[in-house]
């Protein structure tokens, strides 16, 4: 059987950067997100999410962090279009990816609601209500999440038809890892931001190996 992987464009110098690009996202949105969460006076990653970190004074580095990832996302789905082209998989794991994408822009314009005592001053507990912008971001987050899961579950039978085995069923696990922490995020924020690092840890590694 012919190694569909092989048939793709992969040694395109264009597609390579395309797919670092998205590979650099995950890492570099986390990276930027846990500094912050280690030196805004009031964060608590206990109690609060990564999101949230686009509020306050200087709420801007977030802001800037998920209109960074956005731009990077995008550029591996378009990555991911060339290396997948005429291969299972290649038409919907490149839309999927770009919803994933446009929700991190989208939460770059409707901030999250304040709330657990971040920023300095908001109400102790939970929100019990979402404003409409909080309600945006909560959607929006949503969509991009579940499109990434979908997304990973072609390339799964992208990768089982190369014969990646090993690929392919991490690419089947990591979707319900995602998910179970998004179940989770009621009980304990840290499951949700679990979740959603191993969603994009999975898809930088994805990238990554597209490029090899």
């Amino acid at each position: 059987m012919t190694n569909t992987l092989a048939a793709a464009p992969l040694a395109a110098p264009a597609t390579r950067t395309l797919l670092l690009a998205g590979a650099a996202a995950g890492p570099l949105f986390l990276a930027v997100g846990i500094a912050q969460g280690l030196t805004r006076e009031g964060f608590d990653f206990s109690r609060n999410a990564i999101s949230q970190l686009a509020l306050g004074d200087a709420g801007w580095i977030q802001t800037a962090n998920f209109l960074l990832a956005g731009v990077l996302l995008t550029a591996g789905a378009v990555g991911l279009r060339q290396a997948l082209r005429n291969t299972p998989g290649g038409t919907w794991a490149p839309r999927l990816v770009a919803v994933f994408a446009a929700s991190f822009l989208l939460s770059a314009v409707f901030e999250a609601d304040p709330g657990a005592g971040f920023p300095v001053g908001a109400p102790e507990g939970r929100a019990t209500g979402l404003s409409a912008h909080g309600t945006v971001h909560m959607i929006g987050g949503s969509v991009g999440y579940l499109a990434l899961c979908a997304a990973l579950l072609v390339l799964a039978r992208h990768f089982a038809a190369a014969g990646r085995r090993g690929w392919a069923l991490a690419s089947r696990l990591v979707p319900v890892g995602v998910l179970a922490g998004f179940a989770g995020s009621g009980v304990a924020v840290p499951a949700f931001t679990a979740g959603a690092a191993l969603g994009l840890g999975w898809l930088s590694a994805t990238a990554a190996r597209l490029t090899a």
